[in-house]
């Protein structure tokens, strides 16, 4: 049986004829010897037909459809014309060598051209791959190597190329800035405290808060200068006029020890810093939230924008979270855990980053893994919802949502939850209306849109009207005895409608006249011959 090799390249394609395959005894070994030599491998393969690409954008396409595993119409067209035709009811001598087996069944199903690849065939294009440049006469040096990192720079751009509304990746940087801003802000925060108390010990135990500590920190500056004319800023910081009041009166009774400008500036600037990031951390959670309500937002209103992202930085992106079934998702972020339980044959982890959901937190003590595992569920059900959903919306989100709040009563009360039909049927009727909704509101806004032209319109007619030319007043002196003669038929139809007057009368009437007329005719007809004969 024949051989024939598809070997695509970057430049078009080619179909090569292996020959002598009984001497070699389709031995991979063998091959891998005489794939090195140009001299015997070019006796057993030779090139039969090349089709070169048109542009680049063809090769482009060419290249994302052979890695989907589909033949384009071209490639088909370029088998059919170089390949021996095969004739019904009757096997084929022959077969193709494809190195992608998705497009050798492709090949198969659609041209019924029998297809096979393995390591026979893949290590007979390696070798075709090396000598390429050498089968091709006309290609210079250099040719093939421009080509080839041309369409792999196109191939790569067109891959990155997706919609920029969605990229997850943006979240998973978001959420570790903002992990990493959590525990710079917290350290940042107790240096402040420690080098203020040496200042004011007594302010750590009026102001618990990091963020506020050192607002009034930077507010204060020197105890000594503490008075009552500080006590309105200070209650706008901390929202109390009596925690104010006894800020000024511990300042005033303090224990610290003095500090030099030098030491106060310095404090200053790094709580100044230390408010500044805090700020940068508010800021960023916002941006959070808009990017969670973006990409993922069945997730995020089901478990939380902070949560959602961290598994999804966990998963790597959004579509690897959509792969994870319900047990891995169940258990992200525990892995040391999961592998120390099988190690030692003990209890495998109940949940992972889940654990941080607020639903795992309501939960009894016995039911915490129970609440983890229907969670998991859902989530996997929102994350590949978000993922392969063309329009983003957070109604099954919300039902989901609902359904672990049911769920909730059901291990507290014993309150019987809805059937996951039910629900599911409710959210997809829901985002129908929806969608009929939008529909309506598109038309409402043309109508509205073709009314505001028509009064401007009608605005500019009358300033029209009177910025006319005479030509323009005698067009409409026209119009109007046009209009005057129809009224005049119209009046004239109904007068003749109203006086009832028979069609036979009016027709009998008319043949009078004409009969009289015809006599009229005859007679002076006949003068003139009388005045002729006279003449003559």
């Amino acid at each position: 049986m024949a051989l024939y090799l598809l070997f695509e390249s970057s430049s078009g394609y080619a179909l090569f004829h292996a020959q002598g395959l009984d001497e070699i005894g389709q031995n991979t070994e063998a091959v891998r010897n005489s794939v090195a030599d140009l001299n015997r491998f070019g006796k057993v393969v030779q090139l039969t037909a090349f089709q070169p690409f048109e542009s680049a954008i063809d090769g482009l396409n060419q290249c994302n459809s052979v890695s989907e595993g589909l033949m384009t119409d071209e490639l088909r067209s370029f088998l059919e014309l170089n390949l021996p035709k095969v004739k019904e009811g009757k096997k084929s001598k022959f077969s193709l060598g494809v190195a992608e087996p998705k497009l050798g069944s492709h090949i198969s199903e659609t041209t019924k051209i029998p297809c096979q690849s393995g390591e026979f065939v893949l290590e007979l294009l390696r070798g075709v791959r090396l000598h390429f440049d050498k089968f091709i006469k006309d290609l210079k040096s250099g040719d093939l190597e421009k080509a080839q990192l041309g369409l792999a720079h196109s191939y790569s751009r067109a891959k990155v190329k997706f919609n920029v509304n969605r990229v997850d990746n943006m979240v998973i940087q978001a959420i570790f800035l903002l992990d990493t801003l959590d525990k710079d802000i917290n350290s940042f925060s107790m240096r402040v405290r420690e080098w203020y108390s040496w200042h004011f010990p007594e302010l750590v135990k009026i102001v618990n808060d990091n963020y506020l500590y050192a607002r009034v920190a930077k507010l204060i500056e020197d105890k000594s200068k503490l008075s009552e004319e500080h006590v309105p800023a200070l209650t706008e910081i901390l929202g109390d006029e009596d925690k104010a009041k006894e800020v000024v009166e511990a300042g005033k009774a303090s224990m610290g020890q003095d500090l030099t400008p030098v030491d106060l500036i310095n404090v200053q600037l790094f709580a100044q810093r230390v408010m500044d990031l805090a700020e940068y951390r508010k800021n960023l959670y916002d941006y959070l939230v808009t990017k969670m309500n973006d990409i993922a937002p069945n997730l995020a209103s089901l478990i939380g924008e902070v949560v959602g992202a961290r598994l999804i930085s966990h998963a790597g992106s959004l579509t690897n979270l959509a792969k994870c079934p319900s047990s891995t998702l169940q258990i992200l972020g525990a892995e040391k855990a999961l592998f120390r339980a099988l190690k030692t044959r003990g209890n495998t982890p109940k949940y992972g980053l889940i654990f941080h959901s607020s639903f795992i937190g309501r939960a009894s003590s016995k039911n915490k893994g129970r609440m983890a595992r229907y969670l998991a569920n859902k989530c996997s059900i929102a994350s590949r919802i978000d993922c392969f959903s063309e329009r983003g919306s957070t109604v099954f989100g919300e039902k989901l949502r609902e359904q672990v709040e049911e769920r909730l009563e059901f291990y507290d009360k014993g309150v019987a939850p809805r059937k996951n039909i039910d629900v599911m049927k409710s959210a997809i009727e829901s985002t129908q209306n929806k969608d009929t909704e939008m529909e309506e509101v598109e038309p409402e806004e043309a109508s509205a849109k073709k009314s505001k032209e028509k009064k401007s319109k009608t605005e500019d007619a009358p300033a029209a009207a009177t910025n006319g030319d005479a030509s323009e007043d005698g067009k409409s002196e026209k119009k109007k005895k046009k209009g005057k003669r129809k009224k005049e038929q119209e009046a004239d139809e109904e007068d003749g409608k109203t006086n009832g007057v028979n069609e036979q009368d009016g027709t009998a009437k008319k043949k009078k006249k004409k009969s009289k007329d015809e006599a009229a005719t005859n007679e002076t007809t006949k003068k003139k011959k009388k005045k002729k004969k006279s003449q003559e």
